[in-house]
Formats: C-alpha cells, sequence, structure tokens
C-alpha cells in the first residue's frame, strides 16, 4: 500500500467533493472512509485510477450520509450530480482548499489546527506539540472547529496569515518531524507568492528556501542529528540559498517587515556565516528583538537566549533563560548548552538527560542522550 499516494491525493479529492457541494466536516469524514476502504482493498485490487476511484468511494460514502438526514428532494438532486465514470480531472486544489479551511467562521488558531489535520496530513499530537499544548486539548480544538463548519458553504475564503500560518507550521514538520512535508509546504508557498504580491509570502518563501538549503547537512549516515555549528557547509545547497536570499532581500526592501521575513533574515546570517565561528550573532540578536517585538512568542524568546549566549556569553544567555518559563519545549536542552559553553558539566549533562527525556522526536532524543553520555564520560577521565 503507497500511503504516500493516498496522503498526496487526499487534498485533491477533498476539494472535489467540497466544489460539488458537501459541507467540509462531512467531506472530510467521506474521504477519511474512502481512505480506509483504500487500505482494505487496494492491496488485493488496485484502481487502474487511484484518484477516481476514491472520488467515487467518498462521494457515495457522503451522500449515504447524507440520506440519513437530509430531505428527500436535496438526496435525489445529490443523487444526480454523482460523478461520471472515468479518470478524475487532473486538478491541483490544494492551495485553494488551504483558503477555504481559513473559514471566516473560524478562529485563525481553529482554522490553522483544521487545516492541519485535514489538509495537511498532520496528527493531532503534532498539532499539539506545535502549539505547545496537551493533544486532548487539540483534539477539542478540532472537533469544535468541525462543528463550527459544520453546513457552512464555502463560498468565502479566510485570510492569507491564516494560510501562511498553516503552510509555516506543516513545513515545520516536515523539516523536523516524524512526516516529509516540506517539499509540498514549498511548492504551495511558491503557488501563492507567484499568484499573490505579498511581502509576507515572500519572506515565508525565503524561510523555506533557507532552510531547506541545509537539510542535506542536518543528519549523519547513521540518521543521527547534527548540529548547525557542526554541519558540513559544503553540503549546502547554494542556489536554494541564492534564491532566498534575492527574494529576502526584495522583501524587506518594501518596508512592511512581519515575522516571516525576520525568521528568513535570521536563516540568512547563518547561511552567509562561512564557518560557525564567523557568524554574525551580534546582528542575529538585533533580528530577534524584532521577532519578539513582532511575535512575543516564547518560542522566540528561547531561541533569542541562544543568540545571546553566543553573543555575549552564556552566563548572558543563561540570565536571558531564566525569565522563561522552564517547562517549554527544548527549554532544558538550551539550559544544557549554555551550562556546557559555561563549563558546568555535571549540570550540562543532567539537563541532557532531562530533555531528552522531553524530546518529541526519536531523533532529538538520541542526540540529547548522545550529548549527556559525552559529557558524563569527559567528567570520568
Amino acid at each position: 500500500m503507497d500511503e504516500a499516494l493516498l496522503r498526496s491525493l487526499t487534498p485533491s479529492v477533498l476539494g472535489i467533493l467540497v466544489r460539488r457541494g458537501a459541507d467540509f466536516a462531512a467531506a472530510e469524514d467521506a474521504v477519511q472512509d474512502a481512505l480506509v476502504e483504500a487500505v482494505r482493498v487496494w492491496p488485493a485490487d488496485p484502481p487502474w485510477d487511484p484518484k477516481g476511484w476514491l472520488v467515487t468511494v467518498a462521494w457515495r460514502r457522503f451522500l449515504d450520509a447524507t440520506r440519513a438526514d437530509a430531505a428527500r428532494r436535496r438526496r435525489e438532486d445529490l443523487v444526480e450530480e454523482e460523478p461520471a465514470p472515468g479518470p478524475a480531472p487532473a486538478v491541483d486544489d490544494t492551495l485553494q482548499l488551504y483558503f477555504l479551511c481559513a473559514h471566516p467562521s473560524l478562529t485563525p488558531s481553529s482554522a490553522v489546527a483544521l487545516t492541519l489535520r485535514a489538509v495537511g496530513g498532520l496528527t493531532t499530537r503534532q498539532i499539539a506539540q506545535a502549539y505547545l499544548v496537551p493533544e486532548a486539548t487539540m483534539a477539542q480544538r478540532i472537533s469544535r472547529a468541525k462543528r463550527t463548519v459544520s453546513g457552512v458553504r464555502f463560498d468565502q475564503t479566510g485570510d492569507v496569515a491564516t494560510v501562511l500560518r498553516v503552510l509555516y507550521l506543516v513545513f515545520n514538520e516536515g523539516y523536523s518531524g516524524d512526516v516529509d512535508l516540506a517539499a509540498e509546504a514549498i511548492r504551495l508557498t511558491r503557488q501563492l507568492a507567484a499568484a499573490i504580491d505579498h511581502p509576507e509570502v515572500a519572506g515565508l518563501l525565503a524561510l523555506m528556501l533557507l532552510h531547506h538549503a541545509r537539510r542535506a547537512a542536518r543528519t549523519a549516515p547513521d540518521g543521527g542529528l547534527v548540529p548547525l555549528a557542526e554541519q558540513d557547509r559544503g553540503r549546502w545547497d547554494t542556489e536554494l540559498i541564492a534564491e532566498g536570499v534575492e527574494i529576502l532581500q526584495a522583501a524587506l526592501a518594501r518596508d512592511r517587515l512581519g515575522e516571516f521575513q525576520a525568521q528568513a533574515a535570521i536563516a540568512a546570517l547563518h547561511a552567509d556565516a562561512p564557518t560557525a565561528e564567523e557568524t554574525d550573532w551580534v546582528q542575529i540578536v538585533e533580528w530577534y528583538d524584532e521577532l519578539t517585538r513582532l511575535t512575543d512568542s516564547p518560542v522566540v524568546r528561547l531561541n533569542r537566549a541562544v543568540a545571546v549566549g553566543e553573543a555575549d556569553g552564556p552566563r548572558a544567555g543563561l540570565a536571558a533563560l531564566a525569565a522563561l518559563d522552564a517547562s517549554l519545549p527544548r527549554h532544558a536542552a538550551v539550559a544544557a548548552y549554555l551550562h556546557e559553553r559555561d563549563g558546568d558539566l555535571a549540570t550540562a549533562a543532567r539537563l541532557y538527560a532531562e530533555a531528552a527525556q522531553k524530546a518529541p522526536n526519536l531523533a532529538e532524543r538520541d542526540h540529547l542522550t548522545r550529548q549527556a553520555a559525552r559529557l558524563n564520560s569527559h567528567r570520568c577521565r
């Protein structure tokens, strides 16, 4: 069973059902039923047209659900609209579907969560981690969003800011999480940049390209994480870096600074440094100050503490870290790094081990465990 194929077809199938008159919540349920049926049937009897098969099965499931509570006249109208046999149209509805999910009846946070779950392919656990909330809380938020849009006709689309937030989180999960969605997020953001002249769209595209350019150097042959300072910069994609910097410079020249442009500026400073030692940390701190002003995000403040530690010394970084909630994800890992740079290896080893226990994925957990073991081994010599 080709799970990647199913994931790639899901947004288009969902878009077709919505355009044919299905409300979003019912359409999503029908598509999920069709995917379950595909997993059951396809291994023994693969269809010649997977997308058409999914559209047909999903539409019939939607009709079955509709017949349970809709009037006979509406039921008959929907039956007449059943797709004709044959290949489904080759239309990419994904980006349009992102805008439809960002419906004005939803709050931005609910719209983002719903889109990530229904279109982005992320699990409720992954979305909860991105929002720093318990999985049960996020499940309730997504359920409320589905109830809110149940029965709503999607003739109004959401705003660009909400769609950008979704694309950003999808890219982050693809870049560092369990599901590889980074290339898809870049593809959709390129489409959006081509359609909309907006500096933050350009800023997000630049940010994605600059981060993606370093991807090959982020992992060792054994799959372990390689920290930025230790990466082989010869493996960075210089063409992507040049493209990202060019896009960013054009966006910044418009003097409408937003958070994605600020993040891209930080990424560009990292990409511009020939070696880790030559990184312009003072300017990076200044950009983090701008980013803090724009977002007031605790995660931004956490990253700023690292930059302060590099620019002004580890004790300055620890002072900045002391002002933050210790329950923040990766707080212990940042504290461990700064304590190690300050020479307190015992505290650093303990904090690396603590951070490993809280790591959101296996690769990060293994990396932090190795860091703790390295320091403990050093202390025992």
